[in-house]
């Protein structure tokens, strides 16, 4: 099998829809020996700024000497972009091969697995055969019923935000909505929440409370803008002073913030917690395509 083959094949089962649930992933990932339980990961939900975050974090990941998976959703300019270590995306000889892999035991399943629970399954196989130290897992949809959920035991569950969107599968009001995100809590694992409305914030809490886990904010208040330009952005936080990213955007400087936060929790040193800020990159988030005239690209889709 070759690339255009293994894509051909993961495309191919997207008319089977968005059927949410975990026992497809679980039975697949049992009978691949549960890659998921040999992995540590740190977990990314939310409704705006999960890439961002898992962006800032990865590079964080990196600059500090972890071999660094990363699994984001959707890819912006080719696939393998999704599945990627200390920030280079998966080789096509690599996806080919555990696609091959994968394919004969997904078709032999009764109610096979979806386009996203296949290439879920092909990242978790692709990060413990190349031994990463830590994964970077973004959700795809919600939380609760979202096939990286099959995780159990995270280093750091991250809900970045909660706002209406993809009310038709979520529920139409903001507890609705932190409700589903909140299923990525896990029994005695720590989470880290962005700036939220009261009402998401304390359907989360009720959620950590019955899960004994702990609860860690931010919200960027404590944030001093330094300089903004198409450059980049220059900012003070806490303890960080100066602190550059390229990522444009106003909000970039809350998402870099809570990346802070996760980074502390993890106990990456602050030189490599700055560097890996530095170097972050991100794209389709107000992202500079040209100087002359002035073009800038964004895929933001809702409201918030």
């Amino acid at each position: 099998m070759n690339k255009n083959e293994a894509i051909e094949y993961i495309h191919s089962v997207s008319w089977r829809g968005s059927k949410p649930g975990l026992e497809r992933i679980k039975e697949l990932c049992q009978k691949l020996d549960n890659p998921q339980e040999k992995l540590k990961f740190v977990h990314v939900a939310g409704t705006n700024g999960k890439g961002s975050v898992c962006a800032f974090l990865s590079s964080i990941l990196t600059c500090a000497g972890f071999k660094t998976g990363r699994f984001t959703s959707p890819y912006i300019t080719h696939f393998n972009d999704r599945i990627c270590i200390n920030g280079n995306p998966i080789s096509d000889e690599n996806l080919a091969k555990i696609v091959e892999k994968v394919k004969p035991i997904a078709e032999q399943m009764e109610d096979k697995p979806t386009e996203f629970e296949l290439i879920t399954v092909i990242g978790f196989l692709y990060f413990l055969q190349q031994k990463c130290d830590i994964v970077v897992l973004e959700v795809g949809l919600g939380g609760k019923k979202d096939s990286t959920n099959i995780i159990s035991q995270p280093l750091l569950s991250i809900i970045t935000s909660i706002d209406l969107d993809h009310t038709q599968l979520l529920g139409n009001t903001l507890t609705a909505i932190a409700r589903e995100k909140a299923g990525i809590i896990k029994e005695n694992c720590p989470v880290l929440v962005g700036k939220m409305e009261k009402e998401a914030l304390d359907r989360i809490k009720r959620e950590t409370v019955k899960k004994c886990a702990s609860l860690d904010y931010e919200d960027a208040g404590d944030a001093i803008l330094r300089s903004q330009t198409l450059e980049g952005t220059v900012f003070d936080y806490n303890n960080f002073k100066n602190v550059h990213i390229k990522m444009l955007g106003s909000y970039q400087v809350y998402n870099a913030c809570l990346a802070i936060e996760a980074a502390e929790i993890l106990s990456i040193d602050k030189a490599a917690i700055l560097k890996g800020l530095s170097q972050a990159k991100w794209p389709a988030r107000f992202e500079l395509l040209s100087s002359e005239p002035t073009v800038i690209y964004d895929g933001g889709h809702n409201r918030q």
